[in-house]
């Protein structure tokens, strides 16, 4: 996101960061809900629609939303998927460990649209319940904060506490139990309160933490373009949610307390 994020400051940290602290193994664990909750890491209803989006050459993702959180969020990226906007779109900017951005039909970050045909685009709705662990899906915005078509889904990296404690010393504020779970899963936390996550990859996260790994230029566009072939939205079969930390391992996922 050439103007949508600040990523040389980012980058910075977290090239501090894994100087500074050991790349410890995420331990396989359980958090549990005190008075904060974390809402990405639950399964949609069976019925439930989500979207599943394929990816030529890499495999398919499967995604939930959060209407409940963010109303409007929601409803203009299914209305976009209605249309067919995504398919044979590129994802143009690919971070490793940071995220995958895709939703530009110019391809180069300068372009999109909302659902309702406006390049102007509408206002971020941003809950706290909604974290940028890996899988979460957002949306991109430029430096008027204004949600358009395109998005990002984040693949993260290491958050130790050593990491964590380097972006509390940089004036960022995580509770314990949000640490905990940035800890567990890893995750892009610089990006909480900036940008509005509307969405959860639970199933089919390999597809982006594969995809972080291609080669790209100096812009981060994939040499070899990496296209949606299709997104298209479906009823959830009950088949099973598979949450990932930052390293493709399978995690336990949250526990709530009672």
């Amino acid at each position: 996101m050439r103007k949508q994020f600040l990523i040389k400051f980012a980058a910075a940290l977290c090239c501090g960061a894994l100087a500074a602290g050991s790349l410890s193994a995420c331990e396989r664990k359980q958090v549990a809900l005190d008075n904060e909750q974390i809402i990405n890491f639950t399964e949609p209803a069976e019925g439930e629609e989500i979207c599943v989006m394929t990816v030529r050459d890499y495999g398919t993702m499967k995604i939930r939303f959060f209407p409940e959180e963010t109303s409007k969020g929601v409803e203009n990226f299914k209305e976009l998927v209605k249309k067919g906007f995504y398919d044979e779109l590129i994802f143009h900017r690919v971070i490793d460990q940071f995220m995958i951005q895709g939703g530009d039909p110019k391809g180069n970050g300068t372009g999109g649209e909302d659902a309702w045909g406006s390049k102007n685009g509408f206002a971020q709705t941003i809950s706290t319940k909604l974290k940028h662990v890996p899988g979460a899906l957002a949306y991109a915005i430029g430096s008027d904060k204004l949600n358009k078509s395109q998005f990002y889904i984040v693949t993260g990296r290491l958050c130790d506490k050593v990491y964590m404690d380097r972006l509390t010393a940089n004036g960022y504020s995580f509770s314990p139990y949000v640490s905990s779970v940035y800890e567990q899963f890893g995750g892009s936390p610089h990006l909480d309160g900036g940008y509005e996550v509307f969405g959860q990859v639970f199933d089919g996260l390999d597809v982006a933490l594969n995809i972080q790994k291609t080669e790209v230029d100096g812009n981060d566009k994939p040499k070899k373009s990496v296209v949606i072939e299709k997104a298209e939205l479906v009823s959830y079969d009950g088949s099973g949610a598979h949450w990932l930390n930052y390293k493709g391992e399978e995690q336990s996922g949250i526990k709530a307390k009672g």
